[in-house]
């Protein structure tokens, strides 16, 4: 039987399963559970799992306490625990993350000292052998031994959310003390203080990671093991232990972890990476957020991409924007910006962001109504228009790539061969006729309206004259043609005419990209996707205009490499794009740091490697296309073709 913690349910499974003879198992939240809170509905990313007590309960031993007390560590598994700690000190994480990641105003005159307080009943409190008492004899203590500190008192999240009441509010208002009751990240604030004081708050361990000299009041997990300045003893505890030893017990053997939009287990720093991510997201789109001319269906997903229930407000019409403060977020899809909007954004002191799909998109088209995972926000330019700088160009040209990027863009890439992931992950097999020992070219047909041909291809601007250039180019090749898909699905322009069939070797109209791209030997493009999950590949990619990947050393740049090209608009390419890049640094930027990505069903921000185990995940099913989907490709490809 599996009860939670020590509520009154728990305690009662706890008694039926003695009187039943059967195993009982404590769960309860691990320390490092989610980028919210749990009552504000957040899913839960790790637990802790105990067959002999719950270790917040210093009242009997528990699973950890004895983890602590007996295991035995090798230099492999402290190794990984300096790693883990430094890791969560990088991405300022703990137990709950969604807090404000700004410095802590502090004016440093005097030694700063922290008081954490808890909710008011908080079983962990009196499990932790304290009351009432001790957080007030807590905050006497930290007044007394520290007269010529500034004493700060952290409220909890809980308290802060107006869920739950503390302990010290009353007491602290009239000592004098500064009530932090912002929601400021717990890491701002250890950045200003030099000790800790708590009863038995998580948040005392947290501090012995951040560095600090930490007082406990209480028997938290953490107390007893000659860590912290303890004013309770407990016999049991009576080894030394490392901060190292007690973190791999508790943050690597005692708990574990799992994707809760995948339901797969994971390990600690697979966490770690996501709710890292989760966060830097949402810090990045707090304040207001005014979104132009969306159609009612993108309205329908826009919202999770800039945190659903924040001050998020769409508008018809561009005039609207006038209307809004200054250091608003305008947003809107990046091939409907005008001159006269950027123009009216900048007179009204407010922020453009341009939208488009990320580049790892969904498992199916746009064009049938198949919501994106992943969209990018850029507040530059946008990664397809190669005249003016945008936010990807900057993250490639600029970004001092971290040994623990890389390794994550290599595992990544391994991980997307694997998977055969690309943009639209569209199913079906594609069979090539047998070897004739010629040279195989991949040529890969574009929306000729798109966006990213009339900024992103300033010669060639239509897929038969690409397709003439590439067989002048090269007589003796094997050429196959693969239309895009929103072309062959009628809803956008780009078919070749009837005669051009003697231009090329072969045509396929469908199946999977990633199948047919393990059977080429090179890919002809103007600006397509395609030649990055070539690139992907180790596959030769020739460009013949000027897409994102193209200038960074790993493609054959036509463009770029003539002498004398000079078209105006894009003269300044090549000093914009003069950094010279491997694969992994080019991953790296385009498919981790430059795009966002949202869970489909929870509206939660994930990662790109959770993104990649849902496509492979939703590829796998069978899909029925219902009556409306029908009615409306019909509708489409007759009256909304563009």
């Amino acid at each position: 039987m599996i009860g939670w913690g020590l509520k009154a349910t728990a305690i009662k499974a706890k008694k039926i399963a003695a009187r039943v003879n059967l195993p009982f198992i404590s769960v309860e939240d691990g320390f490092l559970r989610s980028l919210g809170l749990g009552v504000n509905g957040a899913l839960a990313h790790s637990l802790a799992v105990d067959k002999t007590g719950i270790y917040y309960d210093s009242s009997k031993p528990s699973d950890l306490e004895t983890l602590i007390l007996e295991a035995e560590f090798s230099s492999e598994e402290l190794e990984r625990a300096e790693e883990g700690m430094e890791l969560l000190r990088t991405h300022k994480l703990c137990k709950y993350n969604q807090s404000i990641d700004s410095p802590f105003e502090f004016s440093g005159k005097r030694a700063g000292i922290l008081v954490v307080d808890q909710t008011f009943g908080d079983v962990s409190v009196r499990a932790g052998q304290a009351s009432e008492r001790h957080f007030r004899e807590m905050l006497e203590a930290a007044i007394e031994e520290n007269s010529e500190a500034e004493i700060f008192i952290k409220v909890h999240p809980d308290v802060i959310a107006g869920r739950k009441r503390g302990y010290l509010w009353e007491l602290a208002s009239t000592r004098g003390c500064r009530i932090i009751s912002e929601n400021f990240c717990p890491w701002s604030i250890f950045d200003q203080v030099d000790k800790v004081y708590v009863v038995t708050s998580q948040l005392g361990f947290d501090a012995l990671v951040a560095g600090k000299e930490v007082h406990c009041f209480g028997l938290p997990f953490y107390a007893g093991w000659g860590l912290t300045k303890d004013r309770q003893n407990i016999g049991r505890r009576n080894v030394n232990r490392t901060l190292s030893q007690v973190f791999f017990a508790a943050y690597l053997r005692y708990c574990r972890y799992i994707n809760p939009y995948t339901g797969q287990r994971c390990e600690f720093e697979d966490t770690v990476a996501l709710i890292g991510e989760q966060k830097r997201q949402w810090q990045r789109f707090q304040g207001s957020w005014v979104g132009v001319g969306f159609s009612p269906w993108k309205k329908s997903f826009i919202p999770s991409f800039v945190g659903a229930k924040r001050n998020l407000t769409f508008v018809r019409k561009q005039k609207q924007i006038a209307h809004f403060p200054e250091n608003t977020n305008i947003f809107i899809w990046a091939s409907r910006v005008t001159d006269s909007l950027y123009k009216d954004v900048n007179q009204s002191r407010q922020n453009l962001w341009r939208v488009e799909d990320g580049f790892l998109r969904s498992t199916g088209l746009g064009a049938d109504l198949v919501a994106p995972i992943s969209l990018v926000f850029d507040a530059s330019g946008i990664y397809f228009d190669a005249r003016s700088p945008n936010d990807l160009e900057t993250i490639l040209s600029e970004t001092a790539f971290s040994e623990p990027l890389l390794k994550n863009a290599r595992d990544l890439h391994s991980k997307l061969l694997c998977k055969g992931v690309t943009k639209y992950n569209i199913g079906g097999e594609i069979s090539l006729p047998a070897s004739t020992g010629r040279r195989i070219i991949l040529v890969p047909g574009q929306v000729e309206s798109d966006a990213s041909i009339a900024h992103g291809s300033p010669i060639i601007k239509s897929n038969l004259s690409l397709l003439k250039h590439v067989r002048e180019a090269n007589p003796d090749a094997y050429i196959i043609y693969k239309p895009h898909p929103d072309v062959v699905a009628g809803a956008r322009h780009g078919a070749l005419p009837k005669d051009s069939e003697l231009i090329y070797d072969t045509f396929i109209a469908d199946g999977d990209i990633s199948l047919l791209l393990d059977q080429v030997d090179e890919v002809h493009t103007m600006s397509s996707l395609t030649g990055f999950e070539a690139l992907l590949r180790n596959i030769k990619v020739v460009t013949y205009g000027l897409p994102f990947y193209a200038g960074w050393g790993l493609s054959e740049d036509l463009l770029l490499s003539k002498k004398n090209f000079a078209e105006k608009d894009f003269e300044d390419v090549r000093a914009r794009r003069s950094r010279k890049l491997n694969l992994h640094q080019l991953i790296a930027g385009a498919l981790i740091l430059y795009p966002i990505y949202v869970d489909p069903r929870s509206g939660d921000y994930i990662d790109v490697s959770t993104t990649i185990e849902l496509f492979d995940k939703n590829r796998s099913r069978e899909k029925k296309s219902s009556i409306f989907h029908k009615v409306f490709c019909w509708y489409r490809s007759k009256f909304l073709r563009y």
